[in-house]
C-alpha cells in the first residue's frame, strides 16, 4: 500500500484524511476532502465531490471511485495491488514495513534508570519491555535512535546503600548491631556484604559499636532522620576514601546484576550514563552558570532558586541548597541539556507514572538554557500489578520483599514477559496474569501468534519431506486467491506498514500487539477452513506464498516487541 499512499497524499492544513474504510462495502478508503473544501468552495460536497473525482488520474492501483453520503469519495484499490504487496513482502522479507518517515531525526531514548540499589523488580522489567520496543519501531521507521539508561549513581540512596552493606559486613563478622527497616533489606546486601574484606570490620571499636547502636537504639525517631545519622557515622568510623571504595563495591555488584538481568531480557542500552559524571565534567556547574548568566536564579533563604515559573512551571525550583549541595533538579537540568549537545533532536524518556510534575520542570530549565522545550518528549508508564491466583503480590525495593524482573522470567519465560508488558497501554495500569502468560492454549495471545508463526514452518518442513517444492509467485498466479477469508488475508497483510507507522508515531507498541493477535486469528480460521497442501500444485503454490507473507509479516511484528517467532512448538 505504499505506492497507494504516496501517490495520494492529502494535505494536512485543511484536516484531509484518506483512511481506510470500517466495512468493505464501501470500499478500501475513503476521503473527506470534498466535505472539507466545500465551505471554502462555495459548493455542496457531493457536488464538489463529483467534480473532483473526475480529476483522479487513472492509476492500475485503483478499482473504482464512488460518492457516498454527505460527500465521502470511496475508493476501492485493485485486488492486483494486494497481490503486488504479497510478492514484495516475500521479497523484502525482514525489511517489510519499515519507512523513512523519520528523516534520520535523531531520537535519544531513556529508559529504565531504576536507582542502582537492588535487583529489577517487575515494574522496571515494563519499563524495559516498552521502552526497547519503542526503540525498535523507532529505527523501522527510520529514525537514529540512541538508547540509554542514566544509572543514578549519586546522592542518598547510594548512601544508604553503602550503610546497609556496612551493617551486614559487621553481622556477618559478629558484632552485634541492629539493622534499621528503612535501610535495604535484601538478600543481595548479605551476599554484598560477604565480598568486603574483614579488615574493614576488624578495626571496628568498642567505641565504634557504641555510637552505631546509640543511634540505632533511637528507634522512635523519624526513621529517615536515623539513616542521615547512620551515613554520617558510618563515613566518620570509615573515612570518606574507605567509605566511598565501600559504596563503589556494592554499586558495582548491583550495576552488573542489572546489566546482566536486562541482557538476558533482551536489553541492551548504547549507553550507560553516569550521574556522578555530570559533576566530574563540571556539567552541573556549567548548567548553572548558564542560568546564572541569564540573570535566572535567586538566593533566598541562603539557597539558590531557578525562576522556573518565568518558564510555565508551576512554581521556581531549589538547585543548590543551603548546605552547598545541588539538588536532583540540578543534575537533572543539565543532564538533558548535555543529551542535546550531544546533537540529539527528541530527548525520550520513559518514565515511572509518580514522574508527571518533572515534565514541565525540566522543559522550563532546557527553555531557560536556550533550548526548545518541545526536544523533551516523556511517556509515563503506569505500575504493574502482579497476581498470584487471586493474592496480589506487594513490592518494596527497601523491604526486600518483591519479585524480581528475573524471578518473572523465570516463570512465565522472556518472550511472554516481553509481550504482556506492552500489551496495553502505558498510560494504563497493567494486571499481569502469571497462569495466562504461562497456559499453551488460544486462551494466551502470545501462544497464540507464536503457533501461527510455528504452525507456518511446519508446512513448509512438511513440504520438504514430501519433496513438494515452492515457487515465487507472479500477480497472474495468486488471482487463484478467491476465497473470502484469503482475501481478507491479503487486506490485512497490507496494512502492516501502517501500523508500524502508527505504533511509532504514537509510542504505542500495543498496536502491534492487537494487529498480530487478528492475523494469527484471520490465519488460524483459514488454516483450518481450508487444506494447504492441495494436490493441484498452482493452487498450493498460491496458498504456500500466502501462507509465507504471512509468517514474515509475523516475524517481522514479533521482532519490533523482542519477541521471538518460533519455528516449532
Amino acid at each position: 500500500m505504499a505506492d497507494f499512499y504516496a501517490s495520494h497524499k492529502l494535505d494536512s492544513n485543511y484536516d484531509l484524511q484518506l483512511e481506510r474504510t470500517r466495512d468493505p462495502k464501501h470500499g478500501d478508503f475513503t476521503t473527506n476532502i470534498a466535505m472539507r473544501l466545500a465551505k471554502e468552495l462555495g459548493r455542496p460536497p457531493q457536488e464538489l465531490a463529483e467534480t473532483l473525482i473526475k480529476y483522479i488520474p487513472q492509476s492500475e492501483l485503483i478499482e473504482e471511485i464512488q460518492v457516498a453520503g454527505p460527500g465521502f469519495i470511496n475508493i476501492s484499490v485493485s485486488t492486483s495491488t494486494y497481490y503486488k504487496e504479497l510478492i514484495d513482502i516475500l521479497k523484502l522479507g525482514s525489511g517489510y514495513g519499515c519507512s523513512s518517515l523519520g528523516n534520520n531525526q535523531r531520537v535519544l531514548v531513556e529508559y529504565v534508570s531504576a536507582n542502582p540499589t537492588g535487583p529489577l523488580h517487575v515494574g522496571h522489567g515494563r519499563h524495559a519491555a516498552y521502552g526497547a520496543s519503542l526503540a525498535n519501531l523507532l529505527r523501522a521507521t527510520g529514525h537514529d535512535v540512541q538508547e540509554e539508561y542514566y544509572v543514578n549513581d549519586a546522592g542518598r540512596q547510594m548512601n544508604i546503600l553503602a550503610v546497609s552493606v556496612w551493617l551486614r559486613h559487621l553481622q556477618l563478622n559478629g558484632i552485634e548491631v541492629s539493622f534499621p527497616k528503612n535501610a535495604y533489606q535484601g538478600d543481595y546486601v548479605i551476599d554484598i556484604a560477604k565480598q568486603i574484606q574483614t579488615k574493614l570490620s576488624k578495626k571496628f571499636s568498642a567505641e565504634n559499636k557504641a555510637a552505631l547502636n546509640e543511634i540505632l537504639s533511637d528507634l522512635e525517631n523519624d526513621g529517615e532522620i536515623l539513616l542521615d545519622k547512620l551515613i554520617s557515622q558510618t563515613k566518620d568510623i570509615l573515612g570518606i576514601a574507605k567509605f566511598n571504595k565501600l559504596l563503589k563495591k556494592a554499586l558495582d555488584n548491583v550495576l552488573t546484576d542489572i546489566k546482566a538481568d536486562l541482557l538476558e531480557f533482551g536489553v541492551k542500552p548504547d549507553i550507560w550514563y553516569s550521574e556522578a559524571s555530570l559533576d566530574e565534567k563540571g556539567s552541573i556547574e556549567r548548567a548553572l552558570t548558564l542560568l546564572n548568566k541569564k540573570n535566572l536564579l535567586d538566593i533566598r533563604d541562603g539557597a539558590t532558586w531557578f525562576k522556573a515559573t518565568k518558564f510555565g512551571d508551576e512554581k521556581d525550583r531549589v538547585v543548590v541548597r543551603e548546605n552547598g549541595a545541588t539538588t536532583y533538579f540540578a543534575s537533572d537540568i543539565a543532564y538533558h541539556l548535555e543529551k542535546r549537545r550531544r546533537g540529539f533532536d527528541v530527548l525520550l524518556d520513559v518514565l515511572g507514572a509518580d514522574h508527571h510534575g518533572y515534565i514541565a520542570r525540566v522543559r522550563a530549565g532546557l527553555e531557560a538554557m536556550g533550548e526548545p522545550a518541545e526536544s523533551l518528549e516523556v511517556r509515563l508508564v503506569q505500575f504493574v500489578s502482579l497476581y498470584r491466583g487471586r493474592e496480589k503480590v506487594q513490592m518494596s525495593t527497601r523491604s526486600g520483599k518483591y519479585v524480581t524482573l528475573r524471578d518473572l522470567r523465570n516463570e512465565v519465560g522472556n518472550d511472554a514477559a516481553r509481550f504482556y508488558y506492552v500489551s496495553r497501554s502505558n498510560e494504563q495500569h497493567l494486571d499481569f496474569d502469571l497462569e495466562l502468560a504461562k497456559a499453551e492454549s488460544n486462551d494466551n495471545p502470545v501462544y497464540y501468534i507464536q503457533y501461527a508463526h510455528a504452525r507456518i514452518s511446519s508446512l513448509i518442513k512438511k513440504m520438504d519431506e514430501e519433496d513438494l517444492k515452492h515457487k515465487m509467485s507472479t500477480i497472474s498466479d495468486l488471482s487463484l486467491l478467491k476465497e473470502d477469508n484469503e482475501k481478507a488475508l491479503l487486506v490485512l497483510l497490507s496494512r502492516y506498514p501502517e501500523i508500524v507507522e502508527l505504533a511509532s508515531v504514537n509510542r504505542a507498541p500495543q498496536n502491534i500487539v492487537h494487529y498480530l493477535r487478528s492475523l494469527s486469528a484471520d490465519f488460524h480460521s483459514y488454516y483450518n477452513a481450508h487444506k494447504m497442501l492441495v494436490d493441484d500444485e498452482k493452487l498450493r503454490n498460491v496458498r504456500i506464498s500466502l501462507a509465507l507473507g504471512i509468517r514474515q509479516v509475523l516475524y517481522n511484528g514479533l521482532t519490533l516487541l523482542g519477541v521471538n517467532a518460533p519455528d516449532r512448538m
